[in-house]
């Protein structure tokens, strides 16, 4: 599998993308993306998922269940706040983050987009 340093160097010399933050630790880069704040999150540790950034997991986890999705994993306490997954009625696994305990150290000046699960 490729280093962070290798999808970085990917990312910006391919597409131009621009690193938004790093964590190492976890093994997640965020790439912001053009005409917008939604970014791309590269990641080492982890399968890529779709990620939806929301206010707070637990209100987006219960409004999603209620309009029959199902809870897979979580919530759970991550280093920046708290992350779920749930699976759409059409078995889609969504990622829920949200960033109630802080965001990772920014290396850009684009800040972060969330979905309306509020």
């Amino acid at each position: 599998m490729p280093s962070l340093d290798e999808g970085l160097s990917f990312y910006a010399t391919q597409l131009g993308l621009a690193e938004k933050w790093r964590n190492d630790e976890v093994g997640q880069a965020g790439l912001s993306l053009p005409d917008g704040a939604t970014e791309l999150v590269l990641t080492t540790k982890q399968r890529y998922e779709p990620n939806w950034l929301v206010d707070s997991v637990d209100t987006a986890v219960e409004k999603l269940s209620r309009s029959g999705a199902t809870l897979l994993r979580g919530p759970d306490d991550i280093p920046v706040g708290k992350v779920a997954v749930v699976e759409d009625p059409f078995g889609n696994e969504l990622v829920l983050v949200d960033l109630s305990k802080g965001e990772y150290p920014a290396t850009g000046d684009v800040g972060p987009s969330r979905v309306g699960l509020e």
